[in-house]
Order: C-alpha cells, then sequence, then structure tokens
C-alpha cells in the first residue's frame, strides 16, 4: 500500500448520498426555513440535540436528527470535506452497507455521551444554559470516521493544519489529545461541543472492537463446523492387522485444506 495519501479522493455512492442530505437539509431548513420563515431558533430547538427536552420532554428523535443540521457554512463545509476525504476511502474498504451503520453508530452515539455528559455536568456546577443549547452537526460521526481511517491506514500521509505532513495514525492522536485538552479546560458545554468529538472517537473504537471480536469468533467456531462438514467416515473391516497399527503413527493421520 502505498503510505502517501492520494490527491484526488473518490466520491463514493454513499458518502454522495450523505453529503447530498446534509447541504439539501441546511439549505432548506436553516437558510430558507429558519431564516425566512420561522422565527427564532426553532429548527435548532425541535431538531438539534437539546438535552433538557430529550430528558424532560423526551424528544429522543433528536439523538438522531441533530447529525444533519449545522450551524454555519463553515461548519458544513468542514464536516462534509472531512466525511468525503475520510469516509470515500472507508466505504471503498468497508462496503456501503457497514459503512453507513458505523457513520450512524458514531453520530448516535456521540450524542447520547455527550447528553450524559452535560447533565453530569449540569449536577456538578449547575449551568442550566448548557442543558438548553443545541448540539448541532455530523462532527461526532465525523471523528468516529477518522478513528477508523488511523487505525486502518495509520501509515497514509496527511497534512496537519494543511502545511506539515503526518502519518494517519498520529495525526488521530493529536487531534484526539487536542480535543481532550480543550473539553477539560473549557467543559462539555462549550460553544465546540469537544465532548461529542470524544464521544465519537470512543463509540467508534468500541464498535470497531467489538466487530472485530465477534468475527474473530464467528471465523473460529464456523471454519472448526465447515472442516467438520468435510470430514467423512469410512470403514474397512477386511485390513491387516499390520494395517491398523499404522494408525498409531501421528504421520499416518488424515490430511485436509482449511
Amino acid at each position: 500500500m502505498n503510505p502517501r495519501m492520494q490527491m484526488v479522493v473518490p466520491f463514493t455512492k454513499m458518502v454522495k448520498r450523505l453529503v447530498i442530505a446534509n447541504v439539501v437539509i441546511w439549505v432548506g431548513a436553516i437558510l430558507i426555513l429558519q431564516g425566512f420563515v420561522l422565527q427564532g431558533d426553532f429548527v435548532y430547538q425541535y431538531f438539534g440535540l437539546v438535552p433538557a427536552r430529550v430528558i424532560t420532554d423526551f424528544w429522543v428523535w433528536q439523538i438522531f436528527t441533530y447529525i444533519f443540521l449545522h450551524s454555519g457554512a463553515s461548519h458544513i463545509l468542514f464536516n462534509m470535506l472531512s466525511l468525503w476525504w475520510f469516509g470515500s476511502e472507508l466505504e471503498s474498504r468497508w462496503g456501503s452497507r457497514f459503512f453507513l451503520s458505523y457513520y450512524f453508530v458514531c453520530g448516535v452515539g456521540a450524542g447520547l455521551i455527550y447528553l450524559i455528559g452535560t447533565v453530569i455536568y449540569y449536577l456538578v456546577t449547575g449551568k442550566v444554559i448548557d442543558m438548553a443549547a443545541p448540539l448541532v452537526g455530523a462532527s461526532g460521526a465525523v471523528f468516529g470516521l477518522l478513528l477508523a481511517y488511523g487505525l486502518l491506514f495509520g501509515e497514509r500521509m496527511i497534512y496537519f493544519m494543511m502545511l506539515f505532513p503526518m502519518k494517519a495514525k498520529y495525526f488521530t492522536m493529536i487531534i484526539g489529545a487536542v480535543e481532550l485538552v480543550t473539553m477539560l479546560d473549557s467543559g462539555p458545554g462549550s460553544r465546540v461541543a469537544n465532548l461529542a468529538h470524544l464521544g465519537g472517537l470512543a463509540v467508534g473504537f468500541a464498535y470497531l472492537s467489538a466487530v472485530a471480536r465477534v468475527r474473530a469468533r464467528r471465523s473460529t467456531t464456523g471454519g472448526a463446523a465447515k472442516r467438520g462438514r468435510r470430514l467423512k467416515l469410512v470403514v474397512n473391516n477386511e485390513r491387516k492387522t499390520s494395517d491398523r497399527d499404522l494408525d498409531h503413527d501421528p504421520k499416518n493421520g488424515p490430511k485436509y485444506w482449511n
């Protein structure tokens, strides 16, 4: 595998659909509906992840819908570029179905971790504003993609801050460390939801680890069962005693291919 990152990343099918969906929702719901039809921040309050709404009003759909909302042009641009760069190679490696499930597992999981962390932060500090502030963006899912990219393509060279060449695995570690330090300094309910970013990294690692263990277990048990189906019992009662004695020699045991 060439350790250098491709100059032109392919635009795969599911990544293209996700980018289109995010852009259409941002233009339709935020620029048009929110900007000209509705008053206030109705769209963000109803479809963003608002911890107080999820807990008190049981608006559980917000854990999913917040992934498709973005706060501004730079926000959606950065997330969609990252989705394209990291997601297309992962989809090419995994296939569309597993890629899509992983994307949403990381996005929803990041939202849940943010929700739990914000509630704990509120109980400790009493800051109600963090409970009422909506979380929006695909960043949690994108950070899950970054984690997977760092694991699968760790030797690839990418450019930190668009200037410094660095292996993908080190880039992932640095980004994770920066997010952790920033969150500890500003708290989980800051303007940039670092806790959701860290949640995407953590959920992505846990999900890939669980899938790897399940597949390893299935390959072990499935391989043994498959080999068992290939074995045949052959009885030859006409063999001489000297022939039976040969069975005690392990060199004359059955041979088969896995």
